[in-house]
């Protein structure tokens, strides 16, 4: 895993397949405002059911995480003053997390298909993002 940080900042992170370990791993830190993490069983396990507890949680920024299922991408992260830090290039099975960031992308291949997601609740453009 390779963070992207500026001022002791950490603007994204970058998983790619090699980072995967066997069982459960958590790419994230517990304060970011999206949690990656990773699954890595053989047959048979079986993890303890369960449900979230309802936890009043106060959104400041989107934050997202980008997941290749098939081709290849760039992604610019920059720093909350626009300023451009880090190229990526995101093969497939890697994952991005963007979290304190600016960032755009370019598609290097065709039939590029990408997951992603982000936390909520989705306020629309003019109020959840700022093109620069």
């Amino acid at each position: 895993m390779r963070n992207i940080e500026k001022d002791g900042v950490v603007l994204a992170r970058h998983i790619t397949q090699a980072d995967w370990k066997d069982g459960l791993s958590f790419f994230s830190e517990a304060a970011d405002g999206i949690q990656v993490g990773a699954w890595k069983y053989d047959k048979g396990v079986e993890l303890k059911r369960h449900c979230h507890n309802e936890v009043p949680r106060q959104v400041v920024r989107t934050h997202e995480a980008l997941f290749v299922l098939r081709g290849r991408a760039e992604a610019t992260v920059y720093d909350l003053n626009d300023i451009e830090v880090a190229h990526i290039t995101l093969e497939a099975g890697d994952i991005l997390t963007l979290l304190d960031s600016g960032h755009g992308y370019r598609i290097l291949e065709d039939g590029t298909q990408v997951l992603e997601v982000k936390n909520g609740p989705y306020l629309g453009a003019d109020v959840d993002r700022r093109r620069f």
